[in-house]
């Protein structure tokens, strides 16, 4: 009887390790932030306000294994001035009608440090899908006043616009371009446990 309860409770710790735990998005306390270099003298930001993801976890807070999935609707683009949101909503850039939805899939996620991450995954926009690699720090998790278990990361990284077909340009009087080719871009993420 001590042997098999011994084998039971093993059984049960292993099974608590290796629990999959899924997580969504918390759009109050979360962005979808991009930088971009203007005139090769300035910054230019924007956000999408439109998003949504998954994310399944081995173990709370550690994101070593995880499985994500991302998807952002290029129609919620917004860079505070309306005419240039309609310029990258077109062919020139996004073709938001022909291509409505950037995606990410994870393929490894590795940890790199101190609650530290490197998440390789395919990144598709316009239909051309290449493989990214993105830095996470992980912030911690706590119990929000509802019960609801949170884990807070920040997520920072940068793509190549003409890789993906968002080759748009013009060049200054001096030959720099108008518009940049690197595009930083920054997550803040408030995920929330599924119940």
């Amino acid at each position: 009887m001590k042997q098999f309860l011994a084998g039971l409770f093993t059984l049960l710790i292993t099974f608590s390790l290796n629990a999959q735990t899924e997580w969504s998005f918390d759009k109050s306390h979360s962005n979808v932030k991009f930088t971009v270099t203007h005139l090769m003298i300035s910054e230019v930001d924007g956000f999408f306000s439109g998003y949504e993801g998954k994310v399944i976890t081995q173990k709370e807070g550690n994101l070593e294994g995880a499985s994500i999935e991302f998807s952002i609707d290029v129609n919620t683009i917004n860079t505070d001035n309306d005419m240039r949101d309609k310029h990258l909503k077109s062919d020139d850039f996004f073709n938001s009608e022909k291509f409505p939805k950037i995606t990410f899939k994870s393929s490894k996620v590795t940890k790199s440090g101190d609650n530290k991450y490197k998440v390789t995954g395919n990144l598709t926009m316009r239909d051309v899908t290449k493989e990214v690699t993105l830095d996470v720090n992980y912030l911690g998790s706590v119990k929000d006043p509802y019960g609801n278990m949170k884990a807070g990361y920040k997520v920072s990284g940068s793509v190549n616009r003409f890789d993906y077909g968002l080759k748009w340009n013009t060049l200054t009087e001096l030959g720099g371009s108008v518009v940049d080719k690197t595009v930083n871009i920054a997550i803040n993420a408030q995920l929330v446990q599924k119940k």
